[in-house]
């Protein structure tokens, strides 16, 4: 018996080497006219120019700068601190029996209110200067007993409101860095809640007793607060310097402190070991809208939604324009097998959109922040990897967008339909996001399920559980992570690609 004859190595090389001949062909084709290469060019430069515009759309030299704290990251650290010296080891013990919060009911009325982030307690800190290391344990408006360090780090300790009937002791003892906050019910029965090693304390550091107020968050924005506790039973051992004790707001000129409400004012009065102290602020990570000022990466990428336009009439002329002059049947009769000519297609436009849309991308942030410092435009600072982290995802969304509309294109045969289908699936979700008014689910429902939660790429902020705000994608927050949002986006242009293909192989040219 005579056994089968095996295919020849020439034979599968000759298959791969078909399909790449088809892929020089579209490539070939692409190149030759000037008009597709002169708009992936134009889509690059309009992610530079929109970002110089961006760097230099707002004059604010002389503002204050932003604190940046020891993981250099921007922070907000501002509260009022009564304190005194503390030189080498220590411990300082007190009680919190009331902590009450008002807010701003209209311009120079306030009424009672909780601030669920309200904090008084006790810290240990570098030194006055913003952004220095610190490590506090506190009570809280509706979070129970913290413990926080390094502007990022929570931890929960002993849970319930603060109040004459429910007194919580609070006490953090020093050891070289390390801060040890416990906590109790009783004075007598102590929990510890964790251990801190603060990195740059000094031999003499500051510490003492403090109360900070943040802004509440409403469905008109935000609003500032002001808080009042009162402390008993202050007691120190070690190191402390003793006698009178100073108070004072720290960072009262941080454009991150949203400022007392009318007609009050940080304060403390008391001496020994019963005070009561009135404080504003917050000493926590910095969030998109605690700052009047500036913004962040994705503010500078706002030529996307230009650049998005151009790959999307590009994308669909690369193949309505083989149909209306005809040219799609010399293309179908050189390669017969026609969902291998609408993959190559595919293949050659996402990665000339993406090298374009990474070439802009690359130049836009670096020139952009660059532009923005010397016009005194604060940007949220982030790593070198997240940089490059954006500029890979922003011409990733490019890239996979023109997949899309090269689908849709395939599929309505109809340069200007398709246009415009693509560009309400991808920029119309753009634009609802970009309202400030709209209603928080509708915003995170659209950068969820729609073509538009490809925009994820770009965020470069982190919501903190422990800070209250607007964690919507209109101040950067988005719902997915980065590639999980660009995922949706590709399951999209897959999906379509895939109809596309279908259909081509059903429909005649």
């Amino acid at each position: 018996m005579t056994a089968p004859p095996t295919p020849s190595r020439s034979g599968l090389r000759a298959g791969r080497n078909g399909f790449a001949h088809v892929v020089h062909a579209e490539w070939t084709k692409f190149r030759t006219v000037r008009g597709w290469v002169t708009g992936m060019v134009a889509a690059a430069l309009m992610l530079v120019l929109f970002a110089l515009l961006a760097g230099t759309s707002s004059n604010q030299k002389g503002s204050p700068p932003v604190p940046i704290g020891p993981g250099g990251e921007p922070v907000a650290d501002s509260f009022y601190f009564v304190h005194q010296p503390l030189a080498g080891n220590g411990s300082i013990t007190v009680s919190v029996s009331a902590l009450n919060s008002s807010i701003p009911e209209s311009p120079g009325d306030l009424r009672p209110g909780v601030v669920p982030w309200a904090k008084a307690g006790l810290i240990i800190k570098e030194s006055t200067r913003q952004g220095s290391p610190y490590a506090a344990i506190m009570a809280t408006g509706s979070h129970g007993v913290r413990m926080q360090d390094g502007y990022v780090n929570d931890t929960a300790g002993l849970s319930g409101p603060v109040s004459a009937a429910s007194v919580r002791w609070l006490r953090l003892d020093r050891s070289g860095d390390a801060i040890t906050g416990s906590a109790s019910a009783d004075g007598t029965h102590w929990n510890k809640v964790g251990t801190a090693h603060v990195r740059g304390l000094g031999p003499t550091v500051q510490g003492g007793l403090f109360v900070a107020s943040p802004p509440v968050v409403g469905g008109g924005g935000t609003a500032g607060s002001v808080s009042t506790a009162t402390f008993e039973d202050v007691r120190t051992q070690g190191g402390w310097a003793g006698g009178n004790w100073t108070g004072g707001q720290v960072g009262a000129e941080s454009p991150s402190f949203a400022g007392y409400p009318a007609n009050t004012s940080g304060s403390f009065t008391g001496s020994g070991a019963r005070f009561t102290v009135t404080g504003a602020g917050d000493i926590a990570p910095a969030v998109r809208d605690s700052l009047p000022t500036g913004g962040h990466l994705r503010d500078l990428l706002v030529g996307t939604f230009a650049a998005l336009i151009a790959v999307i009439v590009v994308a669909v002329l690369f193949v309505t324009e083989e149909y209306r002059n005809k040219m799609i049947h010399l293309t179908l009769a050189a390669s017969p097998r026609r969902s291998r000519v609408l993959v190559a297609k595919a293949i050659v436009l996402w990665a000339v959109t993406f090298v374009s849309g990474l070439a802009g991308a690359a130049l836009a942030t670096p020139l952009g922040e660059r532009l923005a410092e010397d016009n005194g435009v604060y940007i949220f600072p982030v790593s070198s990897l997240t940089e490059l982290r954006v500029a890979l995802g922003t011409a990733a969304l490019l890239a996979t967008t023109s997949v899309l509309a090269l689908s849709v294109g395939a599929v309505l045969r109809h340069g200007a339909g398709a246009v415009t289908t693509v560009i309400v699936a991808i920029v119309l979700p753009y634009l609802l996001i970009a309202i400030p008014f709209m209603p928080a689910g509708v915003s995170k429902g659209v950068a969820t399920v729609t073509p538009g939660a490809a925009f994820a790429v770009q965020q470069t902020l982190v919501p903190y559980h422990q800070v209250s705000s607007n964690y919507t994608p209109y101040y950067g927050y988005y719902p997915l992570a980065s590639w999980a949002g660009l995922a949706v986006l590709a399951g999209y242009a897959v999906a379509s690609l895939a109809v596309a293909a279908v259909l081509l192989n059903r429909r005649d040219a």
